[in-house]
């Protein structure tokens, strides 16, 4: 019941939407160069796999505890805590990714 609450919350705000303004500007570019694009990608790039990697870790953790003695559990449990290793490993490779990026464009 109470989920459910919650969900209709979020859902009403949602569909609140922001309010009306007067001023009508519309931003095309907020990047001013290649460079600092090239930035927000690597940082991006960091934050999404660095989230799912938590998300696995995560799951492995709730796995191996609630598996007790199951051993096909706990190499589940396993799988889970090696991709959440790999997703953090390709997050602290996301700055590497974008030097090579910005030596093919030339920034």
């Amino acid at each position: 019941m109470l989920a459910e609450v919650a969900v209709l919350a979020v859902v009403l705000s949602a569909a609140a939407g922001p309010a009306a303004h007067a001023d009508t500007t519309h931003v095309l570019a907020i990047a001013g160069s290649v460079d600092e694009v090239l930035t927000n990608i690597r940082n991006w790039i960091m934050g999404v796999l660095a989230g799912i990697a938590t998300v696995f870790l995560t799951i492995g953790g709730v796995r191996r505890v609630m598996g007790a003695g199951d051993p096909g559990e706990q190499e589940k449990a396993k799988e889970c805590f090696k991709a959440a290793g790999i997703g953090y490993c390709l997050a602290a490779l996301a700055p590497l990714v974008v030097t090579v990026l910005k030596g093919i464009v030339g920034a």
